[in-house]
């Protein structure tokens, strides 16, 4: 018998700052927004995707990289600013794309979604959690740089 995870926190780097937390949401490949993300149902259109037809509104997507069109930043950020888009991306790889895209949103509309790059080691624990339990992951990141990203079941 599995038992519940305790909470726990996870070095993080953050390259773009904000403060968002939700349930872990799990792409399980990567996803271009361009043409994969409907901006204002906030789901994935991408036929092909594991998770076609899913929202990720305010969900924490771990995304372990993108795929796709530099335009992917303008759907990101509409969907950021319709309130369709994830509260938090939490990646293995940077990506300026992806970066951009919440960068946009938050000069532009004032709508901050934080963009964090975790180690393999902690991906692949965190990946195991958001599938096996269910819970919150939150990121508060005022400064770029070193930060946690916290787990509570």
């Amino acid at each position: 018998m599995q038992s519940e995870p305790i909470a726990h926190s996870y070095p993080a780097t953050v390259v773009v700052t904000g403060n968002g937390s939700g349930a872990p949401l799990l792409l399980s490949e990567p996803l271009s927004f361009w043409g994969g993300y409907d901006s204002f149902q906030g789901r994935v259109l991408e036929a092909r995707h594991p998770q076609f037809g899913l929202s990720l509104a305010g969900h924490v997507i771990l995304m372990e990289r993108s795929k796709g069109s530099s335009s992917s930043s303008s759907v990101l950020a509409e969907a950021i600013r319709n309130g369709t888009g994830p509260a938090a991306i939490i990646m293995r790889e940077r990506d300026l794309i992806i970066g951009l895209g919440c960068i946009v949103a938050s000069e532009l509309y004032q709508k901050h979604v934080p963009v964090a790059i975790v180690s393999a080691g902690v991906w692949t624990l965190l990946s195991e959690l958001s599938l096996n339990h269910s819970g919150c992951l939150a990121i508060d990141a005022t400064h770029c740089g070193d930060a946690l990203l916290n787990w509570t079941p």
